[in-house]
């Protein structure tokens, strides 16, 4: 029936000159295939199509068989004879029907599908969607771009593979997928190529644009957020492979250099609606960032890169894409920013970053976001890596340079573990300053006396809260202990004798009454609970605790007591410490005295 149907609308458009068919035409056609296809009948279909007197019925309507075809090749199985013709048909339409009808089936049925299919969809038309653009003369461009932006646009909302399993998994079929688009793209791009050879004046800006925005958004998806180290077992990584592809084609339409060392701006449309152009811009910085953890962490095209730019050149340049991996929260672009961060930083030699570069924006914004990290990410790892890495910032820097980092990461850092640790550095640099030969006018003498401004107070004076504040205040305690040890009265190097006075009021008096305070006051609470702790036991009262939100495991009388307690041996500690210091300075002013 269904067959008869098909031949008695061959048969009549048969004798009618092409000019002449109808849109009735059309949809009797149309009706006529679908209801071969999905009864079984794609064999006769085929030769209907392959028959050269319906070659001109089939350039003319042949593209409205697209959408049931599709759904009947994944309707039947990979082995059934049915899907091997619905294939063999799919080729033909590809040959014969008119190029811009068909390209405009195709796009449709990859923009209307989704879910799982997505993948399997592309991937089956790619083949006759690269057939029917490589025969369009006009707008050539335009539709390239037009298919792999649709391509793209449907592939984003998909899931990317991250762990060993998922990649080998590849659930929805995306590590494939994204080759098989590479490999779609590459006609488009051998085209450029050839015609850049023959001709020194060739200049098809429009196709190589459209090239370089696929290239673009394949950086920013999937390969952001993709997993691009070797990993064991697998011998073809495929995000590594699209990697490549990518950065080949950038270096074949030559962008590739521009693009990592002159931070091109884009040619792409102007938006006149601000939100518009700024999603743009922070998908192009996103982009570029990802291009340069591939060039210089994996080295992907690293045989194209000039070796005539100095570490500290190529630093400044990467801190602007160092600065947007490090402001996200997800961790495989956190771990690329902290890798190409390291990557540069080990490029270097200890010392021989100017001071200067603190003038940069990102040189101060960076340590900052490495705070961040450090304080706030709950990723054990990448903390631990994050203040690695801050380490090796400072090391990097010339001695005006560190000076400078210090003051700046100790106003800005609000976090008393930080300040612990740059206090802790700072101490470091005055050894260095005091034991070598030559003289460091950073930290010592009047530059340093401004340094110790900022560190040897409590930010709130006797009120601080010593508990929250103790990393900080041990720090600054063991800071002053060691200047009073190592620098005589007489000599004054560090000019810690000449400010006693002001780190006394500021400091060490505050400091003392703070302690009794704090002392007093959790003394108190241990009573307190130690009194109630058969009414809590009798009434199995608990304390319930609040942390960023969240609700953590209530707190026993016995938990607070532990609590309480360890909060004292803090205070006990510090107070022993501060001790010892006054003790020092005590008996070194009483041996100058003697002395004199």
């Amino acid at each position: 029936m269904a067959v008869d149907e098909l031949q008695a609308i061959i048969q009549r458009c048969q004798i009618l000159e092409e000019a002449d068919f109808k849109g009735e035409d059309f949809n009797l056609f149309q009706v006529a295939g679908q209801k071969c296809l999905e009864t079984g009948y794609a064999a006769q279909l085929l030769e209907v199509i392959q028959n050269e007197k319906n070659k001109v019925i089939v350039k003319n309507m042949g593209w409205n068989l697209i959408s049931p075809l599709v759904r009947c090749i994944f309707m039947y199985k990979h082995e059934d004879d049915k899907r091997e013709h619905c294939l063999k048909i799919l080729d033909q339409l590809a040959q014969l029907c008119n190029p811009k009808e068909l390209f405009l089936s195709l796009l449709e049925q990859i923009e209307q599908t989704s879910g799982e299919q997505v993948c399997q969809t592309v991937m089956l038309l790619l083949q006759p969607l690269q057939t029917v653009l490589l025969k369009l003369q006009n707008k050539k461009a335009y539709s390239v771009g037009l298919s792999l932006a649709m391509i793209m646009n449907q592939l984003t909302p998909l899931p990317v593979p991250y762990t060993k399993q998922q990649i080998q998994e590849d659930k929805f079929g995306l590590c494939q997928c994204c080759n098989a688009v590479v490999d779609f793209a590459k006609p488009f791009v051998n085209e450029i190529v050839k015609n850049t050879e023959e001709s020194s004046e060739y200049n098809d800006m429009e196709l190589k644009e459209e090239l370089l925005k696929f290239c673009m958004k394949s950086l920013k998806y999937p390969l952001l957020t993709a997993q691009l180290e070797q990993i064991e077992g697998i011998e073809e990584h495929p995000f590594r492979h699209f990697a490549t592809e990518i950065i080949d084609i950038l270096w074949d339409i030559r962008e590739l250099i521009p693009l990592v060392f002159l931070h091109r701006k884009s040619r792409g449309p102007q938006w006149e609606n601000q939100d518009f152009a700024d999603i743009e811009r922070k998908n192009s910085a996103d982009s570029l960032a990802c291009l340069s953890y591939l060039m210089f962490v994996q080295h992907f095209g690293i045989d194209c890169f000039p070796v005539v730019f100095s570490p500290s050149y190529l630093l400044q340049c990467n801190m602007t894409h160092i600065e947007v991996l490090l402001k996200r929260t997800e961790e495989s672009m956190l771990s690329k920013g902290l890798d190409l961060f390291e990557s540069c930083l080990l490029r270097m030699e200890d010392d021989g970053l100017l001071h200067q570069y603190l003038e940069f924006r990102d040189f101060i914004n960076v340590p900052q976001d490495l705070v961040k990290i450090m304080t706030l990410c709950p990723i054990e790892h990448l903390r631990k890596k994050s203040l690695n890495i801050l380490q090796l910032f400072i090391d990097k820097f010339d001695t005006e340079g560190k000076y400078t980092l210090f003051r700046c990461l100790l106003k800005t850092s609000n976090h008393a573990g930080v300040e612990g640790y740059i206090i802790k550095n700072i101490k470091d640099q005055i050894h260095l300053s005091l034991t070598k030969a030559c003289d460091n006018t950073w930290f010592t003498g009047l530059h340093l006396i401004s340094l110790l401004d900022l560190v040897l107070l409590l930010p709130e004076g006797a009120e601080t809260d010593l508990l929250q504040n103790s990393d900080r205040i041990m720090a600054s305690l063991n800071l002053l202990r060691y200047l009073v040890i190592t620098d005589c009265e007489s000599d004054n190097r560090t000019g810690v004798w000449t400010m006693l006075a002001k780190i006394e009021q500021n400091f060490l008096k505050p400091l003392h009454v703070g302690l009794n305070m704090s002392k007093a006051h959790y003394e108190a609470e241990i009573k307190s609970k130690k009194e109630n702790r058969r009414e809590a036991h009798s009434s199995n009262t608990v304390c319930s605790v609040t942390v960023s939100g969240e609700k953590v495991p209530a707190m026993t009388t016995e938990m607070q007591l532990q609590v309480l307690h360890s909060a004292l041996f803090t205070f006990d500690l510090i107070e022993s410490v501060l001790a010892r210091v006054e003790e020092l300075i005590e008996l070194k002013i009483k041996g100058v005295m003697d002395d004199n």
